[in-house]
């Protein structure tokens, strides 16, 4: 039997019994856990608050065996709160689903628990940091974690530079099979043709130029995120659950298709 501590950001709750509940954390040592939190549901419990979704937590836990991902879930036996990132996202709709297209993002990112994911943890942090302070847009929020996620986990687009050839940009057609913009001579069909400064903001969103992407129209945001959502789901294999209600919010415009120009 052994103990282990961590810091992680609480991804979701699932309830368990009359009064536990399942905690999936992504942790900064571990990667993704998923652990039992006894009696956080009940009245009087000590920690149960600390245990929700958008949280950054000190967590201990208590495992059976030497290793904390074993056949059974480790306990969750204390908490302790770095940052309540929760309460600057909840109160507001836009914040609240681009933070939960966020969990759910990097949950899909780190599919196997105990492998520790440190580039996506820090990442995580930091835009639900961003985010709770409502320093920029929700939406660019929750797009410039998308891209980043990808591009930490070998996915990154191409947004200058053909994808297949490498000609230098600008180039203006873009693939998500392909791999971002591509040049006239490697256009595949399905190609789009969006933008100059929609290909433009999700530059700046991918290498933090914050400047540029607070400055972008928002015709050119909502284009933006239609070719981040249409990226992210090849990637994926399948789309996210939460961003249809972020799309509600403020639905992206669709890019023209190449093939309708010919």
């Amino acid at each position: 039997m052994s103990l282990f501590r961590d810091d992680g950001i609480v991804l979701r709750t699932q309830k368990l019994g009359e009064a536990d509940r399942i905690i999936t954390l992504l942790t900064r040592g571990h990667g993704r856990v998923r652990a039992v939190a006894r009696g956080v549901r009940r009245t009087k419990s000590k920690f149960g608050a600390r245990l929700e979704p958008f949280s950054h937590v000190d967590v201990q836990f208590f495992a059976r065996g030497s290793e904390l991902i074993g056949r059974g879930l480790p306990l969750c036996t204390q908490s302790e709160t770095i940052a309540p990132y929760g309460g600057g996202i909840v109160a507001d709709y836009a914040r609240y689903t681009a933070g939960t297209a966020m969990l759910e993002t990097a949950e899909r990112f780190t599919d196997h628990e105990g492998e520790p994911a440190v580039q996506q943890y820090l990442l995580l942090v930091g835009g639900l940091r961003t985010l709770a302070r409502g320093e920029h847009a929700p939406h660019l929020v929750l797009d410039a974690f998308l891209l980043r996620s990808l591009a930490v986990n070998g996915y990154a687009p191409s947004f200058g530079s053909c994808a297949k050839c490498g000609m230098p940009g600008p180039n203006r057609f873009f693939s998500v099979a392909a791999g971002g913009v591509i040049c006239q001579e490697c256009r595949v069909p399905g190609s789009v043709v969006p933008s100059a400064e929609a290909v433009a903001l999700l530059g700046a969103l991918l290498t933090g130029d914050w400047e540029t992407a607070d400055a972008c129209e928002a015709r050119h945001v909502r284009e933006g995120s239609g070719l981040v959502s249409a990226y992210l789901h090849w990637h994926l294999e399948r789309g996210l659950r939460s961003l249809r209600y972020v799309e509600k919010a403020e639905r992206p415009e669709r890019p023209e298709r190449a093939d309708s120009k010919q």
